[in-house]
């Protein structure tokens, strides 16, 4: 039996990826768990294992595409006793919603209960609680599960009587409108017997033609339920595209989305502001792949590569940073002649494969003491500069140049950490996101930034405030220079210049100066940082 592999939910928001790598072919025998690819989010590098033994019979994309979460990955040929159907009528896997109706017996058929609309311009939800168990019988009416939107918590009740087959998604995931959200066995309806007796025959016969021309057809069905599903004056879109839509202030049923029955994209909200049509930007698609449309005309040394995954939001976040937040730079330098001898001292004894004691954890546990006087450097604002919340956490994160891109993991909790724990987690999250593979949590719920440009030679910066974050910290390098001491002689000093960008509609430069001032303090005498630990 084939049965294709559904792209499951891999990221809050996420609706595509790339296909980074293949692990198998075509042809390849798979075991269960086995890993078959590597997407790239727009978060992290991720692998996709497989869910069940087989043969792998066709992969549906080729490297370098987009992936959509919710669509077949690869098509794969399982034994049909690993297959959860009870009959050979399931020739195409019904978990992955590729048909609505299986048969189970002559008087009973398997359907699949769709996700109806839970309110306006609503296309995903959290799966917060299953109220039934596979194997459950039902009746009318009667609350399946709750569900948790951007507003409100939802009950889901069931359409028909019957017993529940199966639940597609975990508690904690999130669910798709107008997708498959469990299956159920009800009673046949009349007339239903010769399709399903047609299906069955379509399925014994094992051709490959005939469940890609099953699957074409649902996939054209599921098109034209999920069109005539979305009224007019809705919109369909991710809850990260709406807080973007509100945050600019753009009414989202107004902008035409480029995407499957109109789905609206952070694109599309950037094309509505200028003026632009995504029939307009679609142009260049039709274009052989691997050219662009330009107004200047192309030699034949030049070439051209689009810019996607980690890169692409990267460019989005930096322009939506500098856009809507109002920079100011702070420069300071910073004296670290004693911190570099008390950690030279302590390296040989504490550094080893899974701790290295770089300077890093000294300045983000400075950084956290200081934090804890000026709680304001440690908050965010809302969209409409309304209100600002002081974040008891102190979630210290640092720019790392990675072999995908720019990424910011953070080191939780830097308030509760000793330095040895700090140290730690930063070479924790170094290693993963130099390979690509940080976890998306990792990236998430930061309040602070720091990055590191010193480690390729750069001495002042301007660093872009990793929003919503209301400040950034850029540290250059460590150079050797003279300076005066006490008794007016001269002598060398391992100095450093540090540049601070603060978000001037909470900071100003009085205050991220006196904090800058405490921090300073921290790291230039490490004894006054160690009487500050609790």
């Amino acid at each position: 039996m084939i049965k294709d592999f559904i792209l499951p939910d891999i990221g809050e928001g996420v609706v595509e990826c790339e296909l980074v790598e293949w692990l198998v072919a075509e042809g390849d025998t798979v075991a269960e768990d086995q890993p078959v690819c590597d997407v790239m989010t727009d978060k992290a590098l991720v692998q996709i294992p497989a869910p069940f033994p087989g043969v792998i019979s066709k992969l549906y994309y080729a490297k370098g595409e987009i992936a959509k979460v919710h669509e077949p990955l690869y098509a794969v040929e399982v034994d049909a006793a690993d297959s959860e159907a009870p009959v050979p009528a399931a020739s195409a896997d019904t978990a992955a919603s590729s048909s609505t109706n299986t048969t189970a017996s002559a008087d009973r058929q398997v359907e699949d209960f769709m996700l109806p609309d839970i309110g306006e311009g609503i296309v995903e939800c959290e799966l917060v609680e299953w109220l039934v168990a596979e194997g459950d019988t039902v009746v009318e009416d009667q609350p399946i599960c709750d569900v948790m939107t951007d507003k409100a918590l939802v009950q889901i009740p069931a359409m028909k009587a019957g017993k529940i087959v199966k639940l597609h998604y975990r508690k904690g995931q999130l669910a798709q409108v107008h997708q498959p959200l469990f299956a159920i066995e009800v009673a046949a309806e009349s007339g239903s017997a010769p399709v399903a007796q047609t299906a069955a025959a379509s399925a014994s016969s094992g051709s490959t033609s005939a469940v890609s021309q099953a699957q074409t057809q649902a996939q054209s069905g599921s098109q034209t339920a999920g069109c005539s599903m979305v009224p007019q004056g809705k919109a369909l879109a991710s809850p990260a595209v709406r807080r973007m839509a509100r945050s600019l202030d753009v009414d989202i049923a107004k902008v035409p989305g480029s995407g499957k029955n109109g789905r609206v994209y952070k694109e599309d909200i950037e094309r509505f502001l200028k003026g632009a049509t995504p029939q307009a930007q679609a142009q260049p698609q039709t274009l052989p792949q691997g050219q662009v449309q330009t107004g200047t005309a192309a030699t034949a040394n030049d070439r051209v590569e689009p810019i996607k995954g980690v890169r692409a939001v990267m460019a989005r976040m930096m322009t939506e940073s500098v856009s809507s937040i109002p920079h100011f730079t702070y420069c300071e330098e910073l004296d670290l002649t004693e911190l570099i001898a008390l950690r030279e001292a302590m390296k040989a004894k504490y550094s080893n494969d899974e701790l290295k004691l770089t300077m890093m954890p000294f300045f983000m546990k400075a950084m956290s003491l200081a934090l804890t006087e000026f709680p304001v450097i440690n908050s965010r604002v809302n969209a409409d500069c309304t209100e600002l919340t002081y974040l008891g956490r102190h979630n210290i994160g640092m720019a790392v140049d990675s072999k995908v891109g720019l990424l910011v993991p953070n080191v939780k909790d830097v308030q509760d950490k000793s330095i040895l724990d700090v140290a730690a987690e930063v070479t924790r999250l170094t290693q993963a996101a130099r390979s690509g593979r940080v976890a998306p949590a990792d990236l998430k719920d930061g309040s602070i930034s720091i990055s590191n440009i010193g480690a390729l030679g750069g001495t002042v910066a301007t660093p872009i405030i990793n929003k919503p974050e209301v400040a950034i910290v850029a540290l250059g390098k460590v150079q050797t220079l003279p300076r005066f001491n006490a008794k007016g002689k001269v002598e060398a000093r391992k100095l450093m210049q540090v540049s601070w960008s603060g978000d001037h509609r909470v900071i100003d430069g009085g205050t991220i100066a006196r904090f800058c001032n405490l921090w300073k303090q921290y790291l230039e005498q490490p004894q006054e940082m160690l009487l500050a630990m609790r």
